[in-house]
């Protein structure tokens, strides 16, 4: 690789900019990480990972002698033949994405005629590389190369996803930026598809809101099958056996949450309504995953009569496990509706990083599901830690003062529970009581 060996600039060392970073500098590229936050380069500079990601953090230690991070976008781009953009696009009042960060990126580059290409990995509107293409132009930088180049890889597993991806995408109208970004990936186990840099674009869109509908019905289903007596698992594992359908992202829960499906669904469904068109479909999706968490605090109501001065232990914080993040995190709607219902919360989570916003900062972080559990009169499985799975819930059980237990990962078999001596409700299954 070192005969191919490029000099990259990234912007963004968030999720996507530094696995990015990381994993290209492992092929043995020159990396310059850019980022606006002054301590965020200082962590990397020392040597630190200002987030959780498994294996990123030996990675970035691994190819220390290949990354090099500042604030600086002049020096990010002054050796650099490539100038990723993976900064944020977050969702603005209206629902559309937030493009700021992406256009200050391509504003200090003007004075970068020397670049082969500027590719985005930020998830974007549909046109939005038209756009680039008219501003690199108007800026004097119609000989650099322009390309989408989408990001499919899952918080938690990225690093995996980034080296074995079930496709590298390209979208670019020029062969010579094609073939380049073809050789910059080069050592990575995954077909390469080019395309037109729309196509690329709605590519992103469309697999994100595709998985979050998956959620979505899987939780539809659920709510009937509480509604009829059948097992949302069971019906799962046969229904994900067919290979038209499978069975990824058909788990039941309190509804998907991060920092793509949300603000990507929303994105899109508002770029359908700019365009004049409803997108009922979306729209169903993204009602019935605000409703979800909703609908657990109230199925924890009705088991207990009141949340008035309840203790309710909420066990996990993060939108899933394997991260830090709680963007979208659904445990956030949980605490925020069971305060308003008048109950008292402590937490626990393994990675979630301290947080004194609200609701947080109304409550009691402990630093074990025992400690969590300790003095309530339920808790809710919210992050589908393996800790939880692993929990010797016999010996928890006499540390609450009630054992209802919300399952909202479905972690836990039921009759175990239930023999155990809990009361376990769950989603989209019997609620499991035990034998009196």
């Amino acid at each position: 690789m070192q005969g191919n060996a490029r000099h990259i600039a990234v912007f963004g060392a968030g999720y996507i900019g530094l696995v990015t970073a990381a994993c290209f500098a492992s092929l043995g590229h020159h990396v310059t990480v850019r980022d606006i936050q002054p301590e965020r380069i200082r962590l990397l500079q020392a040597g630190d990972v200002p987030i959780y990601e498994p294996g990123l953090g030996e990675l970035l230690t691994d190819n220390k002698e290949f990354l090099t991070y500042t604030l600086d976008a002049t020096e990010a781009v002054r050796d650099a033949q490539i100038a990723y953009i993976c900064v944020d696009t977050p969702p603005t009042a209206s629902g559309d994405a937030d493009l700021s960060r992406v256009w200050s990126v391509i504003a200090s580059l003007r004075d970068a005629p020397h670049l082969a290409a500027v590719v985005v990995k930020s998830t974007v509107p549909v046109g939005t590389g038209a756009r680039i293409r008219t501003a690199l132009d108007q800026a004097g930088l119609d000989g650099v190369g322009y390309a989408s180049n989408p990001e499919f890889t899952a918080e938690g597993r990225a690093v995996t996803d980034f080296f074995h991806p079930d496709r590298i995408l390209i979208g670019t109208d020029q062969p010579t930026t094609a073939q380049l970004l073809t050789d910059l990936h080069s050592g990575i186990d995954g077909p390469v598809q080019t395309m037109d840099v729309a196509s690329a674009e709605m590519v992103k869109l469309a697999s994100n809101a595709l998985l979050a509908t998956k959620i979505t019905f899987i939780n539809e289903i659920a709510t009937v099958c509480e509604a009829t007596g059948a097992d949302v698992t069971r019906v799962a594992d046969a229904v994900g056996l067919d290979h038209r359908l499978g069975r990824h992202f058909l788990n039941a829960g309190l509804g998907y949450g991060g920092s793509c499906f949300p603000k990507d669904s929303r994105a899109l469904r508002a770029m359908a309504s700019n365009s004049g068109y409803s997108f009922q479909l979306l729209n169903a999706v993204i009602e019935v995953n605000d409703l979800q968490p909703r609908r657990a605090v109230q199925r924890l109501k009705a088991e207990l009569t009141t949340l008035r001065d309840k203790r309710i232990a909420l066990l996990g914080m993060t939108f899933k496990a394997g991260t830090d993040d709680m963007r979208e995190a659904p445990s956030t709607v949980l605490a925020s509706r069971l305060l308003a219902e008048g109950a008292t919360l402590t937490c626990w989570d393994p990675m979630a990083r301290p947080t004194d916003i609200q609701p947080w900062n109304q409550a009691e972080r402990r630093n074990t599901p025992a400690a969590a559990l300790t003095g309530a009169d339920a808790a809710i499985i919210v992050t589908e830690w393996p800790e939880l799975e692993e929990t010797d819930w016999a010996a928890a059980r006499p540390l609450m003062r009630t054992p209802v237990l919300f399952d909202g990962r479905n972690l836990l078999d039921p009759d175990t529970m239930a023999d155990t001596g809990y009361t376990l409700l769950s989603v989209g299954r019997a609620t499991a009581r035990p034998s009196r």
